[in-house]
C-alpha cells in the first residue's frame, strides 16, 4: 500500500472504502493479492455487466491481440469498428426500430454526454438545458452543469451556466406530476426558463440515490419535448446495457429519444468505449467538429461486439435478468421492512435497486461491514445514504444469494448496536425543520 500512500492523488475514493491491493477477478468475484475472495456488487461503478474476464471476450480479444489488430484507430475505418457496427446494428437497433447514426466520441461516460449536449444545441441554435434535480451526468464542465450533486458542481472552481433544473419524478411527492411544471413552464413566456435546445435524463438515477422514473412519467416527458420541440436525451450509461432488464432502460416506456450516450458496460470488458446515438436528422457535425485522440479504441470494438453477439441476439439474456431482478427486489423487501424501525425502504428497476438507510452514517457502516465479511458494495445517494446493488448482471443465482445474505447480516448487525434509526424527512408533511428519530427503545 505504500506506494499508492506516496506518490497516488488524494482524490483517490473507492481505494478507501475498500483498502486491499487487488490482483485478479473472474466473474462476479475479485481477488486480493493475498487470496482473499469477494463478491463483487460494485462491478466497475457499473462498467462490467458481464462480470470480470468474461472468456468468450478474452478468447476474442487475445486472438485480434496475437494476430497484430488495430489497438489505436481515431476515427479510421477498421476492420473491429465495422463488425461492432454491423452487430450492434443487426441485435440492438433493428429488433427495436430504432433508427440511429453511431458517434464515437472520447472514451468516457462524460465525453458522450458533453457530445450529445454540443449537437443538440447545434441542431437547435438554443443554449438552455433542462436537467433534473439528482441527475448525474459526468465530471467535465458541461456534464457537471447538468449534474444536480453540489459537492461535484462545486469542484468545477467556476459558476456552471447553462442548465434549469426541473424536479425528478417523484421529488415533490408523489402525487405531483412534475412533468406538468415544466409543460407549464415551457408554455408560458414569462416562467424565466429560456426555450431549452433538450433536456436530459435519466431513466434511473444512479449516483442520485436508485431514483426509477414511472414509466408514465417518461411518456409524458418525451410528449412534451415534442409538444414544444425540444429533444429528448436519455443517458444510459449506468441504467443501459441490460441493466434495468432491457438493452436500453427506456425500452418499456415505449418512447423513441433523439439522442442517447451510452458507455460504462458497452465495451463488455470494462475497456473505456462511449457513443452517442442520434436520429438522422439530428446529425448535423461537419468533419472533426468534435473529436478525440482516443474514440477509436479497437479492442474495445472487439469485446463489445462479443457482448452484443453472445447475450443480445435473442431475449434470453434479459429474461434471465428480470428474474434476478425480481428476486433482489423480493429480498430487499423483506430486508427493508425487517430492520431500520421502518424506516429504510427500497426503489429501482431490475437489477439497478437501493436501500435507502436514510443516514450516510448507517449506510457506511453496512457497507463497510460488508466488505470485512467479503462483499464489495457501495453508496450512492445526496448524503451517502442509499446502499447500491451494482452486481454483474451474469452473477449466479447461488453467488446473489449469498451477497444478499451478506448484506442482510451486515444490516443486522448495524442496527443491532445503532441507539436510533433516523427518521426519513417528509417535506410535505408537518414540521420538516426538526430532524426526527425514533429511539428504538421508544419504537
Amino acid at each position: 500500500m505504500k506506494i499508492f500512500e506516496e506518490i497516488e492523488s488524494e482524490v483517490r475514493s473507492y481505494a478507501r472504502a475498500f483498502p486491499r491491493v487487488f490482483d485478479r477477478a473472474q466473474g462476479a468475484k475479485i481477488y486480493d493479492h493475498e487470496g482473499n475472495e469477494y463478491l463483487d456488487f460494485l462491478a466497475g461503478a457499473g462498467s462490467l455487466n458481464y462480470g470480470h474476464n468474461h472468456p468468450v471476450f478474452k478468447e476474442k480479444l487475445l486472438e485480434y491481440i496475437q494476430n497484430d489488430g488495430i489497438t489505436q484507430g481515431l476515427d479510421l475505418h477498421t476492420r473491429a469498428k465495422g463488425e461492432f457496427l454491423e452487430s450492434f446494428n443487426e441485435h440492438i437497433l433493428k429488433p427495436r426500430n430504432l433508427d440511429y447514426i453511431v458517434m464515437f466520441t472520447g472514451p468516457t461516460g462524460t465525453n458522450a454526454v458533453e457530445a450529445a449536449l454540443k449537437i443538440a444545441r447545434k441542431k437547435t441554435g438554443r443554449e438552455n438545458i433542462i436537467s433534473f434535480t439528482n441527475g448525474w451526468h459526468g465530471q467535465t464542465l458541461g456534464s457537471l452543469s447538468v449534474t444536480g450533486n453540489s459537492t461535484h458542481r462545486g469542484g468545477a472552481g467556476i459558476a456552471l451556466h447553462g442548465s434549469t433544473r426541473i424536479p425528478y419524478d417523484g421529488y415533490l411527492g408523489d402525487d405531483f406530476d412534475t412533468t406538468n411544471l415544466l409543460d407549464k413552464m415551457l408554455s408560458d413566456s414569462s416562467s424565466g426558463v429560456d426555450k431549452p435546445a433538450a433536456v436530459i435524463v435519466e431513466t434511473v438515477q444512479g449516483e442520485g440515490g436508485i431514483n426509477a422514473a414511472s414509466m408514465t412519467w417518461l411518456r409524458s416527458l418525451s410528449e412534451i419535448c415534442k409538444r414544444h420541440d425540444v429533444l429528448l436525451i436519455i443517458d444510459d450509461i449506468q441504467a443501459g446495457c441490460g441493466r434495468t432488464g432491457t438493452f436500453f432502460s427506456f425500452e418499456e416506456a415505449g418512447i423513441y429519444p433523439d439522442i442517447v450516450t451510452l458507455s460504462k458496460s458497452l465495451s463488455g470488458y470494462g475497456l473505456p468505449l462511449a457513443i452517442v446515438l442520434m436520429k438522422p436528422e439530428i446529425d448535423q457535425w461537419s468533419p472533426g467538429e468534435h473529436n478525440g485522440t482516443f474514440r477509436g479504441n479497437n479492442h474495445a470494438f472487439v469485446t463489445a461486439k462479443a457482448a452484443i453477439d453472445h447475450f443480445w441476439k435473442d431475449d434470453s439474456f434479459a429474461k434471465d435478468v428480470q428474474r434476478k431482478g425480481r428476486y433482489i427486489a423480493d429480498r430487499v423487501d423483506v430486508i427493508v421492512a425487517k430492520y431500520g424501525e421502518g424506516n429504510f425502504n427500497s426503489h429501482g428497476r431490475g437489477m439497478f435497486r437501493g436501500i435507502n438507510c436514510v443516514s450516510g452514517d448507517l449506510a457506511g457502516q453496512i457497507t463497510r461491514r460488508c466488505f470485512q465479511k467479503g462483499l464489495i458494495i457501495e453508496t450512492s445517494g445526496a448524503d451517502d445514504h442509499v446502499v447500491k446493488f451494482l452486481c454483474p448482471l451474469i452473477i449466479t443465482d447461488e453467488e446473489l444469494e449469498k451477497g444478499i445474505d451478506i448484506l442482510e447480516q451486515a444490516i443486522k448487525e448495524v442496527c443491532d448496536k445503532a441507539d436510533t434509526i433516523p427518521e426519513g424527512k417528509d417535506f410535505f408533511e408537518g414540521d420538516y425543520s426538526v430532524s426526527k428519530e425514533v429511539s428504538k427503545a421508544g419504537h
